[in-house]
């Protein structure tokens, strides 16, 4: 089985990259999006994510079946926590909470 050889560069700007993004996501946070931080700030890590997934976990050299397999049964699973979590939080203002 041969692998791929990955020249050390690939990995320097994919760490930029995840160095400009890091400070993106520090700037945004001082920036007030309403409700707009959250989706904003998830987006951001999601790239943070795919981008380490991708290059650091060599996932983008992969070609087994199986690998891209549990590669979408955990993104599948990631979105179910997501949307569970989203519907959580969307539906607090809801409840009567008295001294709120």
């Amino acid at each position: 089985m041969a692998e791929t050889i990955v020249r050390k560069r690939t990995y320097f700007v994919v760490w930029a990259i995840l160095m400009v993004l890091t400070a993106l996501t520090a700037a945004v946070s001082f920036v007030n999006l309403g409700q707009w931080n959250a989706p904003v700030a998830l987006a951001i890590a999601s790239g943070k994510a795919m981008l380490v997934a991708l290059f650091f976990m060599h996932l983008r050299y992969e070609h087994s079946k199986i690998i891209w397999l549990w590669v979408l049964a955990g993104l599948f699973w990631l979105t179910i926590l997501f949307f569970l979590s989203m519907t959580d939080f969307g539906t607090r203002q809801f409840l009567n909470v008295p001294g709120k």
